[in-house]
């Protein structure tokens, strides 16, 4: 017979429901919104373009963002589901001596666009996260890649500013505004955009996980 509850347990009980129902109505606003899945296939065919073309992924975020940057960018260059060829993808977040250079020396709104000017080329796509659309470093960062020809793909937040869009060649929203569950909006999002990018450039029609193609090549 289990022993009986505290008042506290009880409030922790209820807060995790609560919590939990919250993420559930999340996943299935995403699910009904047609203009989110319509904006994601268009996602995945930027990333399979750049690829292709021998271009290289970077992306970027602040704190837990940043996380999601070295995230994706780790399950491109590694693998995500299946086994295939490397495809070039690199987290601008990953270098604190580069990182903390550039704060000192320069400025921190620059540790990201800095890394742009040194290593984007045309063709390129910058992946930048921010849950908010307002980060000055991201927002200098998107500004840097479309003056040197790269594409820019953002996934936000409901809340974020027109300015973050206008600099955005595609935006990935999530409808929320609540920090927490943007951030876990954006990995349900780019776990997909992972997968179908991978389906895509490695052998889309084997039925086994293994595939020894070269995944810049056409399939």
């Amino acid at each position: 017979m289990s022993e009986p509850i505290t008042e506290l347990e009880q409030a922790w009980e209820t807060a995790i429901d609560e919590a939990l129902l919250q993420r559930i109505e999340l996943q299935r606003a995403l699910h009904a919104a047609d203009t989110f899945k319509a904006t994601l296939r268009k996602a995945v065919g930027q990333v399979v373009t750049v690829l292709r073309r021998g271009g290289t992924v970077f992306t970027c975020g602040n704190g837990g963002s940043a996380a999601d940057a070295n995230h994706l960018a780790a399950e491109l260059a590694v693998r995500f589901s299946r086994d295939r060829s490397a495809l070039a993808a690199l987290s601008l977040c990953a270098n604190p001596s580069l990182l903390t250079a550039v704060a000192n020396d320069l400025a921190f709104e620059a540790i990201f666009s800095r890394q742009v000017e040194a290593l984007g080329h045309p063709g390129d796509l910058l992946v930048a996260f921010s849950t908010s659309g307002g980060s000055p470093n991201i927002l200098q960062a998107l500004r840097a890649a479309r003056q040197r020809g790269l594409e820019t793909l953002g996934l936000t937040g409901a809340a974020h500013p027109a300015k973050f869009a206008e600099l955005c060649s595609i935006l990935l929203v999530v409808p929320s505004a609540e920090t927490a569950l943007v951030q876990e909006g954006h990995l349900t999002t780019y776990h997909l955009l992972c997968d179908l990018v991978e389906r895509s450039m490695c052998c889309p029609d084997r039925a086994t996980r293994a595939c020894s193609c070269d995944s810049r090549k056409e399939s």
